[in-house]
């Protein structure tokens, strides 16, 4: 008879079970029929990717003959030869900024490396050429000299 209790009480607690379980089961499901029915979704919206256009920076070079230096004007550089090298440094060897800025210079015609020109200014500039005319060859000092100083021709 224990066994028959116990199996009694067991059948209806399932029942009762079953049947809270059947109506939690209905509940959920009306639930998500309705927020179906009012079109919820996610939208992902891809990242936008921006490309910066490329600079391109024409090099112009202003030439010291007293020194073989050579200043790029849109690196804001030194070229000069060292022990048979070409160098490229924000300041040149040897010689001060100061004291290349008041020696006689020339602005460059040509947008290229000095190696490729070199040979040519020492002959058309030797170390001991002096302009002839201040204003020759003169161009913006803010686009062509060298950095807070003035452009001597």
């Amino acid at each position: 008879m224990i066994n028959k209790k116990h199996f009694f009480k067991t059948n209806i607690t399932n029942k009762v079970g079953f049947v809270l379980g059947a109506v939690l089961l209905a509940a959920l499901t009306n639930g998500v029929s309705s927020a179906d029915a009012q079109g919820i979704g996610v939208t992902v919206t891809p990242p936008v990717v921006v490309v910066a256009p490329a600079v391109v920076v024409q090099d112009d070079y202003v030439y010291y003959p007293s020194y073989g230096v050579y200043y790029n004007s849109g690196r804001h550089q030194y070229a000069y030869l060292e022990n048979g090298a070409w160098v490229m440094a924000p300041a040149p060897q040897g010689v001060s900024v100061d004291v290349l800025q008041a020696s006689p210079s020339v602005n460059m015609d040509w947008h290229d490396s000095p190696e490729r020109h070199h040979a040519d200014m020492l002959k058309r500039y030797p170390k001991d050429w002096k302009s002839s005319d201040e204003r020759h060859d003169q161009r913006d000092n803010s686009k062509t000299g060298p950095p807070d100083g003035d452009n001597k021709h």
